[in-house]
């Protein structure tokens, strides 16, 4: 099982951290989002429903705005633009 962090284009970015459950979402996405400049977009795939709200609220205090939220296959996939 390893973290996947990788740059998809121009200013866009995924991490998956499927098979982790808290507080390393967590962790890996805040990580993920200080390597990156204002305004990119990080996806975060993920699939320990908990880390969701943990995730949400770091965003929420850091400045970050989550942009979109779904589920796919028992994923749950937040797009977050870097404040």
């Amino acid at each position: 099982m390893a973290v996947k962090f990788e740059k998809t284009g121009d200013g866009t970015y995924v991490l998956d951290v499927c098979g982790y459950v808290c507080p390393h979402p967590q962790i890996y996405t805040k990580k993920s989002l200080e390597k990156m400049k204002e305004g990119e977009i990080l996806e975060v795939i993920f699939d320990n429903p908990s880390s969701k709200e943990t995730i949400m609220q770091m965003c929420e205090q850091a400045g970050h705005e989550v942009l979109e939220e779904r589920t796919e296959a028992g994923k749950i996939i937040l797009k977050i633009e870097r404040g």
